[in-house]
């Protein structure tokens, strides 16, 4: 049996072969998990069935996070935890707490001196810091940027300053169906010499990964990726 912690458990960025990006040891701690707190109930009970096939899903018990829950409701979700229960926490892709509302279920854990054991899995950050080329000493994830177009222009400048006076890769993300229009903004907004690295479909067979600079991307054409989660990196 394993001991009773909050698990936080990496899922596939896509629909990559669980073989290919998590380790076997990652499968026997899910197989003995019966309370999860999940970001999209769909998508993890599809994980879970990836996992094993034979995991009876009418076993287990799921508590969404969902975008506007309250700390007290997250709370009452590691009721299990302190009764000697393991409770995993999964993300929708990807890591859990990372970009991601399970973050404030670590939180209430921690403060509460409960146990937290993050697993091993894949992260699109690291692995795209990993292909880009650029620092990776010293990297910041900047989450999605403002909506406002005049807010979105002067954020991109900022990090772009950021960039160079720190020697700081930068790293932020969009909805995909943006993707392409958040890479025409770079390219009108930042410096000719800047470089920028757009990683698409990372673990996936449609992974996309490729840096120039600005001024050599405007004469090169984007791939379609406006249905692929992709990270956007600039560095000086």
């Amino acid at each position: 049996m394993i001991e009773p912690a909050l698990y936080l458990i990496p899922v596939t960025l896509g629909d990559t072969p669980l073989s290919r990006v998590l380790p076997d040891d990652n499968m026997k701690i899910i197989r003995e998990i019966r309370f999860f707190i999940v970001e999209d109930l769909r998508s993890a009970r599809r994980f879970l069935k990836k996992v094993d096939r034979d995991i009876r899903i009418e076993d287990l018990t799921f508590y969404e996070m969902g975008k506007h829950a309250s700390s007290d409701r997250f709370a009452s979700y590691l009721e299990p935890l302190t009764q000697g229960h393991p409770v995993g926490v999964l993300s929708e892709a990807g890591c859990p707490a990372v970009a991601d509302p399970g973050a404030e279920v670590v939180a209430i854990a921690q403060h509460k001196g409960l146990k937290v054991i993050p697993l091993v899995g894949p992260s699109s950050m690291i692995l795209a810091v990993m292909a880009s080329g650029f620092n990776g000493q010293s990297f910041a994830f900047n989450g999605y940027l403002p909506i406002d177009p005049a807010e979105r222009t002067k954020r991109i400048k900022t990090l772009e300053q950021r960039a160079y006076t720190e020697h700081q890769t930068q790293l932020f993300i969009e909805t995909p169906y943006r993707n392409a229009k958040l890479f025409g903004e770079l390219l009108r907004t930042c410096r000719p010499q800047t470089r920028l690295c757009i990683a698409a479909g990372l673990t996936c067979e449609e992974k996309y990964v490729r840096t120039h600079t600005v001024q050599e991307w405007k004469k090169l054409s984007l791939p379609d990726i406006a249905k692929i989660p992709a990270i956007f990196l600039i560095y000086g």
